[in-house]
């Protein structure tokens, strides 16, 4: 058996390195259409500025773009090395969009990149448009194959286990691709990353206008991360919507973890704005609820109940008492595939298969489980309410402020006086690190959430991690952290010395703190 030490660590180890990923990710998504309409206003109008706008801005993004492939194809070759298990079992289907995004994607965006950086001189203005919008394209496509990816952990739909082959294999492309779990993740997270880049560039574009330079400049970056802000923050709510109703349908844990629903309510069920929350009694000793809320997003009725986590429990046991028939005889059929009665009684009881294996954590022979291993297997089936509940309701109320922030932004600008009013630009800057807070919250009880599954009801994550020594585990954990908070440290110094410079760093002599002025 496998120890719990050797999986945290391998957990730890992922759960870091996503994390720094998912730094970078969202201004890259968000940046890069800010860039598209920068340039296609330049191409329109011939007005100069808005070149040097979208080439300030680019190197910027640039910046960024590089660190987040760097921490990206760590996380590409963890699949092998902390989870060679998973990789055997899924890898049919997991790995498939994965390489698609490689393929297709990835390529298109590093290739785009490129003309973008070094094709401005070298391109009519209506070809580096063109490149400007594929590089675009290609981040969202990235985003799209990843997040199809991870929406199969949450919702495993079009693939079955083969006792033959003793792993999951796809059986219809098209339910992975169109997983509705996976569609609502990637309209909800790319436009939490259109959220950051527009929060990133009104941030500094406030920055400036407080500061009293660059003023042109300024109001218009700041009048385009407005708009685009505005329309985004807008998004992410209205599609929160719909990946709370994804959720409900496949991951029922889930959302009453984030609930902290403990008894099952009747339909519709109120929305629990806040709640002391008692999980050694497992029940809220009070509770702030908003009525009919919850029950319509959850279920999108007035009729249809959200079960409480004690009916949740009560149904695994009896998932996890029929899985273990059919880990017996899984066992049965490794020995000899042609056992016809291990092969009855898998076909009988193979939907419960990933329950069953639950039971692995605590003992080898599942058939010799005792009523306390069954217990300790179904209270791991709801992950630890009070981080989900609490996470979740910072994530939303941050995602409140920012469309408060985006919507007086937006008004401001209207009245074309955005530059008069400091206590607007100083709420700007101020909430320049809440899209990233958000988005990080948000993984996390995306993840956490699913636990003790990587995918859910099918494979456990105790089962899925690599044999490995918990020094070597140690070891890589410390190096990974050094190394990813080394280049943390890289882009934040970069990011920082190019915005204090502002457009003057383009040397185009049109800005102030440019050489040619500091030298004079």
């Amino acid at each position: 058996m496998i120890s719990g030490q050797l999986v945290d660590l391998s957990r730890l180890q992922f759960a870091a390195t996503a994390m720094y990923h998912f730094l970078f990710v969202p201004l890259t998504l968000g940046m890069v259409w800010l860039l598209v309409i920068m340039e296609s206003v330049y191409v329109m109008t011939g007005n100069v500025i808005w070149k040097d706008m979208t080439r300030f801005w680019g190197k910027l993004f640039g910046i960024n773009f590089a660190l987040g492939v760097t921490t990206g194809i760590t996380l590409e070759f963890q699949f092998g090395t902390n989870w060679a298990y998973y990789s055997h079992y899924v890898g049919d289907i997991f790995g498939a969009p994965l390489a698609i995004e490689g393929l297709m994607a990835f390529f298109l965006e590093s290739t785009m990149i490129g003309l973008f950086f070094f094709g401005w001189d070298r391109l009519p203005k209506t070809q580096h448009l063109l490149v400007t919008i594929l590089m675009a394209v290609g981040t969202n496509l990235s985003a799209l194959w990843i997040l199809v990816a991870n929406g199969w952990m949450q919702n495993p739909v079009g693939a079955e286990f083969s006792y033959v082959t003793m792993r999951m294999e796809m059986t219809d492309f098209w339910a992975v691709l169109f997983n509705p779990d996976a569609q609502a993740k990637f309209v909800h997270t790319v436009s939490a990353g259109y959220v950051t880049g527009a929060m990133f560039v009104l941030s500094v574009s406030a920055w400036y206008m407080l500061r009293g330079r660059d003023l042109e400049f300024a109001k218009r970056s700041f009048r385009v991360a407005a708009a685009f802000g505005l329309a985004s923050v807008c998004s992410v709510i209205v599609l929160g919507d719909e990946s709370g109703y994804t959720v409900g349908e496949a991951q029922q844990t889930k959302l009453a973890a984030m609930e902290a629903m403990w008894e099952t309510k009747p339909a519709p069920a109120g929305l629990t704005l806040i709640a002391g929350i008692n999980e050694a009694e497992a029940k809220n000793d009070w509770e702030v609820d908003i009525p009919w809320v919850m029950g319509l997003i959850g279920t999108r009725s007035l009729t249809k109940e959200i079960p409480g986590i004690h009916d949740i429990k009560a149904a695994n046991r009896l998932r996890i008492e029929n899985g273990i028939p059919a880990v017996v005889a899984l066992e049965a059929l490794r020995k000899d595939r042609n056992d016809a009665a291990a092969k009855a009684t898998f076909e009988q009881h193979k939907a419960d298969l990933g329950f069953g294996l639950l039971l692995k954590k605590y003992v080898v022979d599942v058939s010799q489980a005792t009523p306390e291993m069954i217990q300790k297997a179904v209270d791991s089936t709801v992950p630890r309410v009070t981080p989900m509940f609490w996470a979740f309701r910072v994530m939303v109320g941050l995602g409140f402020a920012m469309l408060l922030l985006f919507g007086w932004a937006f008004w401001c600008t209207l009245k074309m006086g955005c530059a008069q009013r400091p206590w607007l630009l100083r709420f700007a800057l101020v909430m320049l690190p809440a899209p990233w807070i958000a988005c990080e919250l948000g993984w996390f009880v995306a993840e956490y959430g699913r636990q003790p599954w990587t995918i859910y009801g099918v494979l456990p994550t105790h089962l899925s991690v690599s044999t490995l020594s918990v020094n070597s585990l140690y070891g890589s954990l410390a190096g990974f952290i050094g190394f990813y908070t080394v280049l943390l440290v890289v882009e934040m110094y970069l990011m920082v010395k190019f915005a204090r410079m502002g457009p003057g760093s383009l040397g185009t002599g049109r800005y102030s703190n440019e050489p040619i002025h500091t030298h004079a």
